[in-house]
Order: structure tokens, then sequence, then C-alpha cells
């Protein structure tokens, strides 16, 4: 028998919940139909839910011993949920995707195809539209997908999603990058192996509301340009040299013109406008190593990805006892 593990993030989910456990059910017992040597279970990932996803998780883990979960003490974000389902999964094969149902569970017979065969180690889905998207969403998201692949080494497919079925060897290969600060968009595409990218239409959530905000997408944006670049920091540097022969160009125009010309220095603007540009790049550039120096920090302090309050073996042994 093949164990399939599908690892489920959940952050608020208590509308949709159902609705993803009665599909991927439906999907997993026709594949086992067609496929007997696979078996599955569903690992969920409780990150701080401040709904009533946990009970949700309870009830589902009692009624269903392919059911798992662990919830976390907090909100740690999705990167860490991501990487506690990875790390308590037990399968041959692992699948990562989100339970509002925007990665469609149908997929999954197509994607274990194609992963099964061999040939390839990963199989993914790729947004080919961004329906139902504001434009202005739309317009910074491809020019992120253009900036990073322009400064990184490590290409991010514009429109790859974190619904992916993979191979135990790649996720043990995923596992063991342990940074704090993860970016998984880049950790998948920087392990490298062969993957296979299947092109979808872009799917609205089947009910809730996203926890990704405008603000939260940016910031997630930053976190990988710094996670797999260093170019922003060749910028600063750039700029330093550039203001440089600015000053000395500027210098040298206000000599000539005093000496060969006899024109006037008008000291007052002049000084205004160079304190104003050079401590602007000043700040900027120190703002880009601070974003640096503040990753290496967290790296240095070393603490755990997250913290586990309860799983379903807790409930199971509360249960026994009473």
């Amino acid at each position: 028998m093949k164990l399939l593990s599908i690892v489920v993030p959940c952050y608020n989910e208590q509308e949709v919940l159902p609705l993803f456990y009665d599909k991927i059910t439906e999907v997993m017992d026709g594949m086992k139909t067609e496929h007997p040597e696979l078996d599955y279970e569903l690992v969920f990932i409780n990150d701080g839910s401040r709904d009533a996803t946990l009970e949700g998780l309870r009830k589902y883990a009692r009624e269903d011993s392919r059911v798992r979960y662990i919830s976390f003490s907090r909100n740690f974000g999705k990167e860490a949920g991501m990487y506690a389902g990875l790390e308590a999964s037990k399968g041959d094969y692992i699948v990562v995707m989100d339970a509002d149902l925007q990665h469609p569970p149908e997929f999954l017979p197509k994607m274990y195809s194609y992963v099964k065969s061999g040939e390839y180690d990963c199989a993914t889905t790729r947004r080919v539209d961004r329906e139902g998207e504001s434009k202005v969403r739309s317009w910074f998201a491809r020019k992120f997908y253009r900036i990073i692949n322009r400064i990184s080494q490590t290409e991010i497919v514009d429109g790859a999603q974190d619904f992916r079925f993979m191979t135990r060897q790649m996720v043990d290969a995923i596992l063991s990058m342990k940074e704090y600060n993860r970016f998984s968009k880049g950790i998948f595409s920087w392990v490298g192996f062969r993957t296979k990218y299947i092109e979808i239409k872009n799917v609205e959530r089947a009910a809730g509301t996203t926890a990704w905000s405008f603000w939260g997408l940016f910031k997630y944006s930053l976190e990988g340009i710094a996670a797999f670049s260093t170019a922003p920091l060749a910028i600063a540097s750039l700029l330093g040299i550039v203001s440089c022969a600015i000053a000395v160009i500027f210098a040298l125009v206000t000599i000539i013109e005093k000496l060969c010309f006899g024109n006037d220095i008008h000291g007052y603007p002049t000084i205004v406008c160079l304190i104003l540009l050079l401590g602007g790049l000043q700040l900027f550039t120190t703002g880009i190593l601070g974003q640096y120096l503040a990753k290496t920090y967290l790296e240095c302090k070393k603490r755990p990805i997250y913290l586990v309050q309860e799983t379903e073996a807790d409930i199971q042994k509360t249960e026994r006892e009473n």
C-alpha cells in the first residue's frame, strides 16, 4: 500500500471546512477505487483560528481515523502551517492544498498519474488568469514575479500555486531547509526536482473570506525578495556610488561656473536639496540593510517555526482516561 498525506493549513475556515471535507473524501474514495494500492490521511493544521475551526477538526478526528490535526498555540502563519504539516506527514506522497477549495481536489487523480509515472517528482497547478481579482492586485502580482525572476537565481513561475503533489524525497529536501523566515514558493523551486505545471483558471473561495490582505501580500513579497536575492544590497551600493558621482559632478560644475563665468552661487536652496537627496538615499539604503539584518537576527535566535498546543492524539488520550 502507498500512503498519500494531504496537508491542509487552516485559519478561520469554519464555513468552508465541511464543504472541503465532503469534497476531498469523495475524490479520494474515488481514487482508492481506481487505485486499490493507494490509501490516504488528512493532516489539518489549525493555525490559531479564532472561530470554530478547531471544534470541527476535533469532530472529524473522532469520526474518521484518517483525519489527524495539529493545533498551534497561536497564529504562526501559513508558511509555518505548511512546514508543520509536511513534518507530520507519513505518506509516500504528500499533497499541500488550501481548505477554501481554490485548489480543486478534482485535480488530484491527474497529479497522481504524473508523479506515479516516475517522470515527475512534483505536480502543481498554475493559474493562467486572475479573474475575480482586483486589477491593482493583479498588476502588483505580475510585477512581483517579473522583478524577483530578474534579481534571483531561483526561478519562481508566475501563477504557480502552493497546491502541490510531491514525492517523499522532495518533501524531505524541503524539510531539510529549516530556516525561520520561509518563502515556500521559492523553496519549492530552489530544491529542484522535476515539476509538472498544470494550467487552471482562477477559482473563487467556496465560502468565507480570505485572510490575505493587500498589505499582507506586499510584506510576503518582500519576504520572498529578501529570502532569495541579495540584489537589493547591490542596489544600495550602486545608489551610493551614483550619489557620490553626482556630488562630484555638481561640485565641478559649480566651480567652473564661478571661476569661468563669475556666476553667483545660491547656497541655501542647493544645500537643502542636497541634504534631502542624500538623507533620503541614506535612509533608503539603511532600510535595505536593516531588512537583511533583521532576517539574520531572527535566524540566529533559532526560535521554533511553530508551537503545538493540541493534536488528535491528545484528545484520544483524554477520552480513554475518562
